[in-house]
């Protein structure tokens, strides 16, 4: 870099540095001074561009912070990890009428189609990409998740809890905003605020914010709750997916539903993890190259999409 570089040009090399280290832990106070500034996020990601030594990158150690160009949004650190870019990200969310040539009851979204619902009771269902709710006009308390991925905020009342169901279970919210994933076969939910109750009358998984759980159909026992960063749950209404050691196909999975990215990967590279805060760039080769970069895969272009090999 050039040696008049400003303090944030600085900054932002100081953090580049420490974060090749794998054993840079410290991404709260990255995220803290990403957010003190909106000009940051774009130090940061102009300083992570030139940098010659990408591939030489520690994998699994460090999250790729990229932009894209948005429509403004009131900054919070719920809205994603640390609220760090929430200036510079928007999530993709449609407003247009719900299935106007279809059931009204049932939402579906194309994948990288995001939108949201607002229900009789003043809560309100945001959708991700290539994902089905049902609700039910007799039932303004419920919703079903059949597929995909949603984040609910739910109106509080005290004797009429708002229950969500998908697959198997049953999630009793008690005034909050949570976020589920239903995959095949597997049910996830992280809480951002108030409590939930997983499954109350089979497992009683008492959720409170900063907790979540990742269960599996047919698992005997109640799953593990765990603990996540509030700031990253829902992350993905602004561009932003987080991971702690998620496989490589939980990735492309979510690529494919939150940006419409077809991704592929191959069997050897498929259980590797990546861990980090991945942001989706509108130049999506470039966001494709970054995780593989950090995951320790090679990525190439196949027809309209990409394919990572180990």
């Amino acid at each position: 870099m050039q040696p008049d570089a400003s303090p944030a040009e600085a900054r932002a090399i100081d953090w580049l540095i420490r974060q090749r280290d794998a054993a840079f832990d410290d991404w709260d106070g990255f995220a803290d001074w990403l957010a003190e500034s909106p000009d940051h996020a774009a130090i940061y990601d102009a300083i992570a561009s030139l940098d010659q030594d990408l591939d030489a990158l520690p994998p699994l150690a460090k999250p790729v912070v990229v932009t894209m160009p948005i429509a403004p949004r009131r900054p919070s650190r719920r809205a994603w990890f640390g609220g760090a870019m929430a200036a510079a990200l928007v999530a993709v969310i449609g407003l247009s009428t719900v299935n106007p040539f279809g059931n009204a009851d049932r939402i579906e979204t194309a994948a990288g189609e995001h939108r949201t619902i607002k229900l009789a009771d003043g809560s309100r269902i945001e959708i991700n990409g290539g994902s089905v709710v049902e609700i039910d006009p007799d039932r303004p308390r419920f919703a079903r998740l059949e597929a995909g991925e949603a984040m609910f905020h739910v109106v509080h009342r005290d004797n009429d809890p708002f229950v969500v169901e998908t697959g198997g279970d049953r999630i009793v919210d008690l005034g909050t905003a949570f976020n589920v994933v239903r995959r095949e076969r597997q049910t996830s939910v992280a809480v951002s605020e108030g409590i939930v109750l997983y499954n109350p009358d089979r497992d009683k998984v008492r959720l409170v914010a900063g907790k979540a759980i990742e269960a599996r159909d047919g698992d005997r026992r109640p799953p593990i709750v765990q603990d996540v960063d509030v700031a990253s749950v829902g992350g993905w209404r602004s561009g932003l997916l987080v991971y702690n050691g998620a496989p490589l196909a939980v990735v492309a999975e979510d690529l494919k539903r939150t940006a419409g990215m077809e991704v592929q990967v191959t069997p050897a590279a498929a259980a590797l993890s990546f861990r980090g805060a991945l942001i989706i760039d509108a130049n999506r080769d470039r966001t494709i190259s970054d995780l593989a970069a950090l995951s320790g895969t090679r990525a190439r272009r196949q027809g309209d999409g990409w394919i990572l090999t180990r």
